[in-house]
């Protein structure tokens, strides 16, 4: 099993339209750790750990997001893994 971490940045309508709490309910349902928060210029960042097509399959989602959301464009830079538990959202 080998597992990866991914730093996301999701631009477009990302904010207030639910997209952490729906990226959150999706990483414990794939079962990928890490958290995701609203940046100031209007994106969203995350950082994704654990098996790699469960991460793929994450940034995959982040993609869509929910219903609402209406993504432009996903930023993804992979790092080295540092053990992150659980999925939160912070900020």
């Amino acid at each position: 099993m080998e597992v990866v971490r991914a730093h996301l940045k999701i631009y477009g309508r990302v904010q207030g339209v639910g997209f952490r709490w729906s990226m959150q309910r999706e990483a414990r349902k794939l079962g990928v750790n890490g958290w995701v928060r609203n940046l100031p210029d209007g994106s969203v960042e995350a950082i994704v750990e654990g098996e790699r097509e469960r991460v793929e399959a994450l940034i995959g989602w982040a993609h869509q997001g929910p219903p609402w959301a209406r993504v432009t464009r996903v930023e993804v830079r992979w790092e080295p893994p540092k053990g992150e538990k659980g999925f939160r959202v912070v900020g």
